[in-house]
């Protein structure tokens, strides 16, 4: 009795171009061999222009954080403000406790 080599099929992923072999018989794939990674494409005139653009966004952050900081006394102040306003204007009422939905 001879016995045939078992029929696979090697096939190129459309997504990402690995090399996949795959048993029709059994529908599994029994070997993937990943892609080949490109070489890194360094560009120095744009890694300048990146750093610089995320040099000027920390300032921006920086500078927004520290006005934020400035005015923050002003917004707590109206914010204790409107709070007090509003419990001011509503009846005060007992809390309704779990226990007493019992």
């Amino acid at each position: 009795m001879t016995r045939k080599p078992p029929l696979t099929i090697e096939v190129e992923c459309p997504c990402c171009l690995a090399k996949l072999t795959v048993d029709p018989e059994l529908g599994v794939v029994l070997s993937h061999v990943p892609p080949p990674k490109p070489p890194p494409s360094v560009d120095l005139d744009d890694t300048a222009r990146l750093l610089r653009e995320q040099a000027e966004r920390v300032e921006a952050k920086f500078r927004q954080s520290v006005e934020a900081e400035r005015t923050k006394d002003d917004v707590l102040e109206r914010k204790f403000a409107e709070g007090l306003k509003k419990a001011k204007d509503k009846p005060v009422e007992k809390p309704i406790r779990d226990f007493d939905l019992d």
